[in-house]
């Protein structure tokens, strides 16, 4: 752990709950919407309801966008600037949103405030870095994981609630709510933790060579691949997931409370992760992880699981996404890892490029998928299915790619 502790002010249970306050700006900002959609639709988008999901894609849009120039730009200002910058961003797009009479006026506004958002969500995991490392560093990150991963659980209840009190508008009130008290917290009791003689000057040309290299290893390649569409296959779920429990299975109200028994079920997925990846490997896990999910959403597709007679029919669909959530926890991390792993000498500027490429690609991938929904479960995981194949064959690539790499290091003279 380095010299400069978050103690000089605050605790660490205080500085644990801060970071992950920071970190869950994004799924405050994506999963609270959910209950609001059919209302936005009404008020927005009469005459196109299936384009009101685009909301979530916009804002993820945003923030692969900012994922690319965040970290570079705390290495160069400093770690708070940039998170003042970034939430006063998220603020204005935000009150943009809340006034917005049109549906194109809304999902502008969600790009930015997507851009803005990347701003606290990178810099946390940066400052993070700035003041621990080694064991403790990962015990941070393991404290602020557990505590993140119960927003997606009660987000949707939360947007739930506001709308009953104030309409779908109401949300976006919350979400300036939010960003200011982060930002007053961490302005008020967390001191700047990268000094001014530890700052890189903000130069493209190494942002440049940093994506330059990243494309030259087919390995980060082959796994950024993957992580897109990994990221699309999730981006996608949460999209239609609203429309689904809504119109398929006449389970809008309820559709906070089982959102949130999925979101809790499938966090258990890190701790899992950890235990299987020491024994199987990054690759082999993700490998063995995306073929289940082709057989079962194969399965569901082919013999119409999802479109039983009730409560057969919704009860095999929430085993689906129960199982989809948690393919996400053991794949995520790890075609990160596998991404990040030769890129070691230019840690932080590839994580923001492969950050950024993956985010936004998904997104892009994930928008037409959204707009395909007619009513049923079919085009959800029928699109599902066909990711995870693209997304088992890369890797199958991947891992004679690695095998190749191994058999070189063990024997140099081939």
């Amino acid at each position: 752990m380095q010299s400069k502790r978050p103690e000089f002010l605050m605790g660490r249970a205080e500085f644990v709950a801060l970071i992950a306050m920071m970190f869950a700006t994004i799924a405050f900002s994506t999963d609270a919407m959910l209950p609001g959609l059919p209302q936005i639709a009404a008020d927005l988008a009469p005459d196109t309801p299936e384009r009101v999901p685009l909301i979530l894609t916009a804002f993820v849009l945003g923030l692969g966008l900012g994922t690319f120039i965040t970290g570079p730009l705390s290495d160069a200002f400093g770690r708070k600037p940039v998170v003042y910058a970034g939430a006063a961003l998220y603020i204005g797009a935000t009150v943009v949103a809340w006034a917005s009479q049109s549906l194109e006026v809304m999902l502008v506004a969600r790009v930015v405030q997507g851009i803005g958002a990347a701003g606290p969500r990178i810099v946390a995991l940066a400052i993070i870095r700035d003041l621990f490392s080694g064991r403790q560093m990962a015990k941070i990150m393991s404290f602020v994981m557990m505590i993140f991963v119960l927003v997606p659980a009660i987000a949707p209840t939360m947007g739930a609630v506001i709308i009953s009190f104030a309409g779908w508008r109401g949300i976006f009130a919350a979400f300036v709510l939010f960003a200011l008290t982060t930002i007053l917290w961490m302005g008020l009791r967390l001191p700047e933790t990268l000094p001014p003689s530890a700052r890189r000057p903000l130069r493209l040309p190494l942002l440049w060579r940093a994506v330059r290299e990243i494309f030259a290893n087919r390995m980060v390649c082959l796994s950024i691949m993957v992580q897109t569409l990994a990221m699309a296959i999730l981006f996608a779920t949460l999209m239609l997931v609203q429309p689904i429990y809504d119109q398929v299975y006449d389970r809008a109200d309820s559709f906070p409370y089982w959102f949130g028994v999925v979101a809790i079920i499938s966090g258990s997925s890190s701790l899992l992760n950890a235990l299987l990846v020491v024994r199987y490997g990054m690759q082999r896990l993700v490998t063995i992880t995306l073929g289940a999910q082709i057989v079962l959403s194969g399965t569901m597709v082919g013999f119409g699981l999802g479109d039983l007679p009730e409560p057969l029919g919704f009860g095999f669909f929430l085993c689906w996404q129960v199982c989809l959530f948690f393919q996400a926890g053991l794949v995520m991390g790890n075609l990160n890892a596998l991404a990040m792993e030769p890129m070691g000498h230019i840690a932080g500027m590839a994580a923001s490029v492969i950050g950024a490429i993956s985010t936004v690609f998904a997104a892009i991938i994930a928008s037409p998928i959204g707009l395909l929904f007619n009513g049923t479960i079919t085009p959800l995981i029928g699109s599902v299915t066909a990711l995870a194949a693209a997304g088992f064959a890369l890797m199958l690539v991947l891992g004679r790619v690695v095998q190749r790499q191994e058999a070189a290091v063990s024997d140099p003279a081939e």
